[in-house]
């Protein structure tokens, strides 16, 4: 790359149920000189133009329809590795198991650290500085 030419920015694509969470979550990555889009479920995020532009999936791991396990599978049978990064108020060790065997950087239980995530994000994206 040369000194004239940039990068775009990393889409971090965040997935929750919970508005509050999803606007925390996005104002940290924000933070980081990320972009987001936020999604209030995993069909609604499968449908939108900014699915095959993510970099990075940060969802919840149980929400009403399909789950974050769902669409870790879905995407991963198409083919799609993105990295995940599960949150959940449910930190189960079966579930952590699940993920982690799906290629999930990070499973983090709500509530999280914001540094606990900035780390699973440079696991994901590689450097953020």
């Amino acid at each position: 790359m040369t000194p004239k030419e940039t990068r775009r920015p990393a889409l971090v694509a965040i997935i929750d149920d919970d508005e509050a969470v999803r606007v925390a979550t996005a104002s940290l990555v924000r933070s980081l000189g990320l972009k987001t889009a936020t999604f209030a479920c995993a069909e609604d995020y499968l449908l939108s133009p900014l699915q095959p532009a993510s970099d990075c999936v940060i969802t919840d791991v149980q929400m009403p329809g399909m789950g974050g396990l769902g669409l870790q599978a879905a995407l991963r049978a198409d083919g799609n590795t993105l990295p995940f990064i599960f949150i959940t108020a449910f930190p189960e060790e079966t579930i952590r198991r699940q993920v982690e065997e799906g290629g999930a950087v990070g499973f983090l239980a709500k509530p999280f650290d914001g540094d606990a995530m900035i780390a699973c994000l440079e696991q994901a994206l590689g450097s953020l500085a």
